[in-house]
């Protein structure tokens, strides 16, 4: 089997609440997402998906997943799309670092080997270890009672898992996980997400003054050490993002006791491929995961719930449903959310397939 064509598509995805918010200032109101087809000499085509969230979140950019792909895409062609590991072998080679870029590349060919095998992506990734993906809600950056009043109505949804956009003032930090955790029965898991927003004094502030509560610490500044010093200074449970994007950051991370908890993220360690290794070595050490990505879609969504499906239920802290939080459908047969949970579809490979009326014309032809 070859690669014949790539064809790429965009398509923008407007958020159902209008506007959402993070640390440093920044929001989103409209996400930018591309939509990869990896087409094959057998006449199997693969799909996926990637929508970094801005460009000010990851070193990563919309318009830099299309720019990317035309740079590597000419070298992809000829080149046998279920020889995963060689794939991405190739695609370091020629194209340093930019791992955002070729995880679409990677996951439309686990799209395209699920359906030469027959079988869901989850089968080929170690198979059901759960059914149903317990989700988390992230709330964005507001005044605490209106993300207390989101929190309750998303309870009401079924959600038991909450994520808070903190990382701005260290006093409005505090008011907002104080308001939001008083609202949350006692097994309803908050996690208070700094995004890097943070200085040491500030983190050091609102870790001290929320210590009495049930309540994770997530990525509370810009860099691994400084992150890494909180944690010491925090009895809180305590997750990493932003600065475990490899498997060297993971072992790193591992034998320097720098975290309880990760959030990996599909398209910022380079796709399924990479994701799988990373998830592995997490059960392998006892790290618990939230499998998620930078945003998306149908076809992000899809791809988490495949990764999540095969991932051990007590090492799956959380995952995320992105295709509810947007209001267009991109794809049919995306999982969806039901009383806070969602699974991944049986069908061969991802078990989506595009709207073609919602995507239009490629953007981007690569032949």
């Amino acid at each position: 089997m070859k690669i014949t064509a790539i064809k790429v598509y965009q398509v923008d995805l407007p958020l159902r609440e209008g506007r959402y918010n993070w640390s440093g200032g920044n929001f989103m109101e409209v996400f930018d997402s591309t939509v990869v087809a990896v087409e094959t000499d057998t006449g199997i085509t693969g799909y996926a998906e990637c929508c970094p969230l801005g460009s000010a979140y990851l070193p990563s950019y919309a318009k830099g997943v299309r720019a990317g792909i035309a740079e590597i895409g000419p070298k992809l062609i000829g080149h046998d799309p279920t020889d995963l590991w060689p794939l991405n072998h190739h695609m370091d080679a020629v194209l340093r670092g930019h791992p955002y870029v070729k995880a679409p590349i990677d996951i439309a060919c686990w799209d395209i080997l699920g359906k030469v095998a027959g079988l869901p992506v989850y089968k080929l990734l170690g198979g059901a270890e759960q059914e149903r993906i317990a989700l988390y809600r992230a709330i964005s950056q507001e005044d605490s009672a209106v993300m207390a009043e989101k929190i309750a109505g998303y309870r009401a949804e079924g959600y038991t898992k909450f994520q808070l956009k903190v990382g701005g003032d260290a006093n409005d930090d505090i008011r907002r996980i104080r308001a939001c955790r008083a609202i949350l029965a006692e097994t309803d898991i908050l996690v208070a997400d700094a995004n890097t927003g943070w200085t040491m004094a500030d983190a050091a502030r609102v870790v001290n003054a929320v210590r009495d509560l049930d309540v994770y610490i997530e990525q509370p500044c810009m860099s691994y050490e400084e992150s890494v010093s909180i944690r010491r200074r925090t009895s809180l449970p305590f997750v990493l993002d932003e600065n475990i994007g490899t498997v060297g950051d993971l072992v790193k991370g591992i034998s320097e006791d720098a975290f309880d908890v990760i959030n990996l993220k599909i398209s910022k360690v380079g796709g399924l491929t990479k994701a799988r290794q990373m998830r592995d070595l997490c059960v392998a050490s006892g790290i618990p995961m939230t499998i998620e990505d930078t945003w998306g879609g149908d076809i992000v969504t899809a791809t988490i719930a495949h990764l999540a499906r095969s991932t051990p239920q007590k090492f799956c802290f959380t995952a995320t449903d992105f295709n509810s939080y947007v209001t267009v459908s991109i794809a049919d047969g995306a999982p969806k959310r039901v009383n806070g949970f969602m699974t991944a579809s049986d069908a061969p490979g991802l078990g989506i397939e595009p709207k073609w009326d919602v995507l239009g014309q490629a953007v981007q032809v690569i032949a």
